[in-house]
């Protein structure tokens, strides 16, 4: 049997529709199975499909599962914020200034205001220095010269990051990857902006994964967060700039409050409809 659903397609950290990273949200999905939303999730062919479901802890406001083309996720950035627009869009009460999210990482506290979302980083499930032989593999894997590269750290909130810190945007710029050579790690780089950049932003960062370049990266952004912020390398508000080589235009906001680090920024609604499973 098929049932139909509504449905939203949007556009995670960028206020200007096709320069974010897109997401697909399916609503009401308590009834689809595990092999229904790992064949969508595989059709739409995006880095990521979020379902959102009925939560099971009395503190969330909704439960979120977080799929691939591949497989599914603990935790993820850009779905985390891309589903909780589509689920505020669908509340008739007032604005919540919080929300919390249901996901198999646990549960992740959502800031609203003035429009704009942001998550509390989740704790690193991996940090530390990355081991001489497997940092050698990613840096033949990306290209770089040794020199390029300042430090590198795991950042892993779920995904498996590990973070390189590089000495320009530039050299950020100027990757071209090897996959093959990468072997299956998912990596991130990042690198101070400088004036002569003439950019509105104080990082820029890539994500490689999976063979692929993903345009805008919550979860890494939040990773690379915790390193840069907690070894000093980073004030405690700037925003990240990715997705340049794409032909995008992310903008990521950063901003330690406390002990959290909160991760935001804009989601626009492309594509608004059902879909039937």
């Amino acid at each position: 049997m098929t049932s139909q659903h509504a449905f939203q397609q949007v556009d995670v950290f960028s206020a200007e529709a096709l320069k974010g990273n897109p997401l697909a949200v399916v609503c009401d999905a308590d009834g689809l199975s595990d092999a229904q939303m790992a064949a969508f999730a595989n059709w739409t062919n995006l880095s990521e499909t979020t379902f959102l479901l009925k939560p099971t802890s009395a503190d969330a406001d909704y439960r979120v599962r977080i799929f691939t083309p591949h497989g599914e996720l603990p935790f993820a950035g850009h779905p985390t914020l891309g589903t909780c627009h589509v689920w505020l869009s669908r509340q008739a009460k007032a604005e919540k200034a919080e929300v919390v999210q249901e996901c198999e990482a646990g549960l992740v506290r959502i800031r609203v205001s003035d429009g704009k979302l942001a998550f509390a980083a989740p704790p690193l499930r991996k940090s530390g220095p990355v081991d001489a032989d497997i940092l050698e593999n990613i840096i033949e894997g990306l290209g770089l010269s040794k020199d390029a590269v300042v430090d590198a750290n795991w950042t892993d909130n779920g995904p498996g990051w590990i973070s390189l810190l590089l000495r320009s945007r530039k050299d950020v710029l100027n990757i071209k990857p090897n996959y093959p050579v990468l072997g299956g790690f998912k990596v991130g780089v990042v690198a101070p902006c400088s004036v002569e950049d003439a950019i509105e932003a104080d990082f820029e960062l890539r994500a490689f994964a999976d063979g692929y370049e993903d345009p805008v990266t919550g979860s890494l952004n939040a990773g690379i967060a915790q390193w840069l912020i907690g070894q000093g390398l980073a004030p405690h508000s700037y925003v990240a700039s990715q997705g340049t080589v794409l032909g995008r235009a992310g903008r990521v906001s950063v901003d330690k409050i406390g002990d959290d680090i909160w991760i935001g920024g804009a989601v626009t609604v492309l594509i608004e409809g059902t879909v039937t499973l």
